[in-house]
Formats: structure tokens, C-alpha cells, sequence
């Protein structure tokens, strides 16, 4: 036991160190490791926490950045600042919410229909193939629409979406797996199946599945402020970007701030996540190194 721990221990090391070899995979990996820490302590050191539940300030409505307001005030004259950072959370929770899901979801399904083959891989892909031949946003729409616009809703729309993406990727990679000589002398010996997928499968998907889920991650998030932006993701006064981007709109180009820095928060977020993914899987699969 102790030396299997003293081998994942040697893994981490070398993967943290490669990852210095890239500096975009370092530069994700320092907004993803700002935004986590915004999210744990940001809302405790904001100056304006009351701005984020739809306070009104109504004489100091729509002021530029300045000393008392870093971003600006909204319509509501509550401070962009203040609810950007407390909306940090509600995007994270968003985007983990969405991929954990989907990957409890898709990982298991992937595993099974690789791994046992026939009829129980027939009836899964056919299930998913389903799923993936409707467009995920218009899916997404259609969902959200019909349970009503919603936060929740959303996420629950977004992991309806997502799952088949899992089942897929799994799957490719359990079907290489089922092969291989270990797992045949696994077998041999008289494992059972759930000793094999456990032992054996599972581990093997994981470079994958970090890959997979740390890229969705950014792209989770943004399909949820897209949600938000369109009026049926969160709603105001809620602070979430995408719901704060779908009320400023009507306010620029004058008062360009307020969609600015929710937008900036979007963007950064999403850049981050994918750069880190890009490192990771060119740390993990260095044959897929497009350098």
C-alpha cells in the first residue's frame, strides 16, 4: 500500500513539473487557481456584500469605476464589483455541478457498453446516438422551456446535454482496455467483472476523464450564462454573469462597464479552464501535442 502511494506521489510530482513546461497551461492553471480562490473567500472581503441580493442605491445608479466602486454600478446602483466576485461561486457551482453530473452519468454508461460489449452496448450507444442527434443548445432550450427559466433548471437542461459526451469518450477507451494483457490475466485468475472495472478500467480512464472534465468545466459555464443571457438561466437580481451581461445590454455603449467586467469574468474563466485542459492533455497524451 505504501508503495503504491509513494508511485501516484512520484505521478503527481512529474505532472506538476511538466506543467511548467507550458507556459499557457501555467497561465490556466493560475486563473483557474484565482477564481477557485475568489469563489472560497471572495464574497467574505467584497465591500458591498448586500449588493448582491438586489440592494438599491438608486442615487448612485450607473457610476463609472472609481475609488468606491472598482467596476462601476448598475442600474440599481449596487456594485458591480461586489456582485462579479459573489458571482464567482454561482458560475463554479454551475459549471461542477453540470460536468459532475454528467460524468456520474455518462462514466459509468461508457464503462459498461465498452467493456461488457453486446446487447447492453447496443442498447446504451443507441440510447446515447439519440441524445447526440439533436443539437445540445436546441435540446437545452427546449428543456428549460418547458420546466420554466431557472438556475436549477439550467443545470438540469445542461447535464441532459452533456452526459453523451462521457458515454462516448469512456467507451472508445474501455473498449482498448478490455484487451489488454493484464486485464486478460485479470480474468483468467477469476476476477469478477466489478473487480475488473474498479481495479482495472476505471483507473486507466481517469487521464481521459481529468482531461474531458477540466476543458467542459470553462464550456459548462459558459453554456450557463448563455442560458442567463438569453433570460433562461438565473434571474435577477442574481448574481450571475451571464444574467448581468442580459440586463447591460440595453445600457450600452454609455454606461459600458456593467457588461464589461461580468463578460471579462466569462471569458477569463473559460480561457483559463481551456488552457489548463490543453496542458493536461498534452502532458497525459503527448502524441496529441499539436507543438
Amino acid at each position: 500500500m505504501s508503495a503504491r502511494r509513494d508511485a501516484r506521489l512520484r505521478q503527481v510530482r512529474f505532472l506538476l513539473w511538466t506543467l511548467r513546461g507550458s507556459a499557457s497551461a501555467m497561465l490556466g492553471l493560475a486563473l483557474v487557481a484565482a477564481f477557485l480562490l475568489l469563489a472560497a473567500i471572495g464574497p467574505s472581503l467584497v465591500p458591498y456584500p448586500d449588493d448582491a441580493t438586489g440592494a438599491m442605491h438608486l442615487a448612485q445608479r450607473l457610476k463609472p469605476p472609481s475609488a468606491a466602486h472598482w467596476f462601476g454600478t448598475d442600474e440599481m446602483g449596487d456594485d458591480i464589483f461586489s456582485r462579479v466576485i459573489i458571482g464567482t461561486r454561482t458560475s463554479l457551482w454551475v459549471g461542477l455541478t453540470i460536468t459532475g453530473l454528467a460524468a456520474l452519468i455518462g462514466v459509468p454508461l461508457g464503462i459498461a457498453a465498452g467493456y461488457l460489449g453486446g446487447r447492453p452496448r447496443l442498447i446504451i450507444m443507441r440510447i446515447t446516438d439519440t441524445f447526440l442527434a439533436v443539437p445540445g443548445i436546441v435540446l437545452a432550450l427546449a428543456i428549460v422551456a418547458a420546466l420554466g427559466p431557472g438556475i436549477l433548471h439550467g443545470v438540469l437542461a445542461l447535464t441532459i446535454v452533456w452526459w453523451p459526451g462521457y458515454v462516448r469518450l469512456i467507451e472508445a477507451k474501455a473498449l482498448t482496455l478490455r484487451h489488454e494483457p493484464y486485464v486478460e490475466a485479470a480474468r483468467t485468475m477469476g476476477a469478477g467483472h466489478g473487480w475488473i472495472l474498479l481495479r482495472h478500467i476505471l483507473p486507466n480512464c481517469l487521464s481521459v476523464l481529468v482531461v474531458k472534465t477540466s476543458m467542459d468545466m470553462g464550456l459548462a459555464i459558459l453554456a450557463a450564462a448563455s442560458l442567463g443571457f438569453i433570460g433562461l438561466g438565473a434571474k435577477p437580481p442574481a448574481p450571475e454573469w451571464g444574467a448581468m451581461v442580459s440586463v447591460a445590454r440595453s445600457y450600452m455603449p454609455d454606461w459600458w462597464w456593467y457588461s464589461f467586467f461580468p463578460g471579462l469574468s466569462i471569458f477569463a474563466t473559460v480561457l483559463g479552464f481551456n488552457l489548463l485542459g490543453d496542458g493536461l492533455r498534452d502532458m497525459l497524451d503527448p502524441r496529441s501535442s499539436r507543438g
